[in-house]
């Protein structure tokens, strides 16, 4: 070792394990990785000439299948049992979803005796079709037939790999091999079913599993024979489900996949071409949309996307992305906390806060450039198309309340301060009052670091402008016409300045003036000081949860007035009182003490 390479091993060592900056001139091991596209290619032929999905639209919603009690119960940590079951199948129906997976009843006890319960005790509604599953083996099937008798509707889902990876991998099988399972297994779920299952409305749906690993001409010859076994007719279709079992590419590709298979398939009235997508690359959702636009008729997936791995589409968020769009979904979500409420218990698994449409912080604005776009956008909202910033549903059409859209934090603005003030307590404030309230809010969030709530908003408002009452308080009052010419009000107010009491007396056009007179000739102006008032308001108090009686709403704003000059910042106040004229009243009392508060000016520093 030369002496360059010992010195290293000396400041190494002096540094300590762990102590070293964290940065990396290394890569990631990328060339372990081949693009999907470098093996998998999707030739334009006289069939598929171009694409024309990218030109369409959804204009209606699909057929949908939830496979939340069989392909989602599979991958939770602790599945189901009969009654989380149970309770979850009766809220599907609840929802509105007319096809239902509900078990896979050869390969567990409790899916076969779920299935039983739900037929026996008469609990599927006569327009809803029940999904099992079964491999393509006979006593695997010959179990499923005998979980469904005595249903009405039922749809026989049988399925095998057909990917290239899993032939070559896992079961080592020619082409030829594996449509071969896939077509026995056809084969004998049908003359099961046509001798066991006399009487039931009976679909098959087959799903050549891995489908989008799987070469398009072997998925097409594997599906075109499972059609032919079954005898797919356009009355009596045959559900060819499309599964993304595995995210392999982007989603564009799936939907280039659907639609060669939509123009290939020889008897294209005669199936309903049905997607699975799943959500290992995060786009799951454009997967299923873009799919529907190439075609699709059906998609199957899960509430709040559970499943295997990164789960299976969510069938909420799809439906509720069509609502947004004017489009019926067909299922109906207007109630969704009891939605999240019973997956949650079901499933043992949480819907995050930030989840689409259904997270609990996903209505709510924290950034105060939003909260005054929103809450500009309801003032101004009538009974036409919904339209606010930042909002693109209503969340009422859900079940979700207005009071949750703005919250305040350190981020947020004045807009969203005076949002809650006035939704929960009917106080409007101008907008110069609510940029110096805000300050007052700043400087708690900055302290706590936390949100503070409306209450909280409510209880610093009112220490910083109605319980003030130091150095000066209003006792009462009374006023009387005014004796003296082109006067028309005397008002006489018993005042505390300190700890001392003493009456005021002044004269102006109205009571406003003449308070500010009286205090002005009382107090200030033997100081040579005085007060000048300026952005009077009043309003009535709105209509909110936490008013117990109507009262009037008054902010003024004074500044202190020194040898003819402004001296220190001016101050609104803010006065409640059922008496629209004691409010403002109480408004200039709350002023001048917060320019007292302030300390930047010497109007009361010859008083107290």
């Amino acid at each position: 070792m030369g002496p360059i390479a010992e010195d290293n091993v000396v400041k190494r060592r002096k540094l300590g394990p762990g102590s070293e900056p964290s940065q990396k001139t290394g890569k990631m091991p990328v060339e372990k990785y081949k693009n999907f596209q470098t093996w998998y290619q999707i030739p334009f032929d006289d069939k598929w000439t171009q694409r024309s999905w990218p030109a369409k639209k959804i204009e209606q919603a699909p057929r949908w299948c939830s496979v939340d009690l069989r392909d989602g119960n599979q991958a939770l940590i602790n599945p189901m049992n009969h009654d989380k079951k149970l309770r979850l199948f009766c809220h599907l129906l609840k929802l509105g979803y007319k096809e239902i997976e509900v078990g896979f009843p050869a390969a567990s006890q409790t899916d076969f005796d779920f299935i039983r319960h739900i037929i026996e005790n008469g609990l599927i509604p006569d327009d809803v079709y029940i999904q099992v599953l079964t491999q393509a083996r006979e006593p695997l099937i010959k179990r499923t037939i005998e979980g469904v008798r005595g249903a009405k509707n039922v749809v026989l889902h049988i399925y095998n790999s057909t990917s290239e990876l899993q032939r070559r991998v896992v079961f080592k099988a020619s082409r030829e091999e594996i449509k071969k399972l896939a077509v026995d297994g056809t084969k004998l779920l049908k003359d099961l079913a046509l001798k066991e299952l006399k009487g039931v409305n009976v679909r098959l749906e087959y799903s050549p599993e891995s489908f989008t690993g799987t070469e398009l001409d072997f998925a097409l010859d594997v599906c075109e024979a499972v059609c032919d076994v079954w005898g797919a007719t356009p009355d009596n279709q045959v559900i060819l489900n499309l599964p993304s079992t595995v995210e392999m590419a982007t989603p564009n590709i799936y939907a280039d996949q659907i639609e060669w298979m939509c123009a290939h398939i020889s008897k294209r009235d005669s199936v309903c071409i049905s997607v699975h997508p799943h959500n290992d690359r995060g786009t799951g959702i454009a997967a299923a949309e873009l799919a529907l636009m190439a075609g699709a008729d059906r998609v199957e997936g899960c509430l709040f996307g559970n499943g295997e791995r990164t789960g299976n589409v969510c069938l909420v968020t799809l439906a509720i992305n069509m609502f947004t769009q004017g489009i019926d979904p067909k299922v109906v979500y207007d109630n969704l906390d009891e939605t999240i409420e019973i997956s949650e218990f079901c499933t043992e698994l949480k819907v995050p806060e930030r989840y689409p449409w259904a997270g609990s912080l996903v209505y709510t604005a924290f950034s105060g450039s939003h909260q005054d776009a929103i809450k500009k956008g309801l003032a101004a909202l009538g009974d036409q198309t919904w339209e606010v910033p930042y909002l693109p549903i209503d969340p009422q059409d859900i079940g979700r309340h207005y009071e949750a859209i703005i919250r305040v934090n350190s981020q947020s603005g004045k807009g969203g301060i005076a949002y809650l003030l006035e939704t929960e307590y009917g106080i409007m404030l101008p907008k110069e009052c609510q940029a110096e309230f805000a300050q007052v809010v700043q400087k708690i969030t900055d302290t706590h670091g936390k949100e503070v709530t409306h209450q909280d908003i409510y209880a610093a408002f009112k220490k910083a402008y109605l319980d003030t009452v130091s150095p000066l308080s209003l006792i009462d009052y009374e006023m009387s016409k005014s004796t003296t010419e082109d006067v028309e009000v005397t008002l006489k107010a018993h005042i505390r300045v300190g700890k001392e009491d003493m009456e005021v007396v002044g004269e102006g056009n109205g009571p406003i003036s003449a308070f500010v007179s009286g205090l002005n000739k009382k107090l200030f102006a033997p100081h040579l000081m005085h007060f000048e008032l300026s952005d009077y308001q009043s309003t009535a108090r709105a209509h909110c949860k936490q008013m117990q009686s109507s009262e009037g709403v008054a902010t003024v704003r004074c500044q202190g007035i020194n040898c003819g000059k402004k001296e220190g910042q001016a101050k609104f106040g803010v006065g409640l009182h059922r008496n629209t004229t004691t409010a403002v009243l109480y408004a200039i009392v709350s002023a001048l003490n917060r320019i007292s508060e302030a300390g930047d000016t010497k109007l009361f520093s010859k008083l107290v």
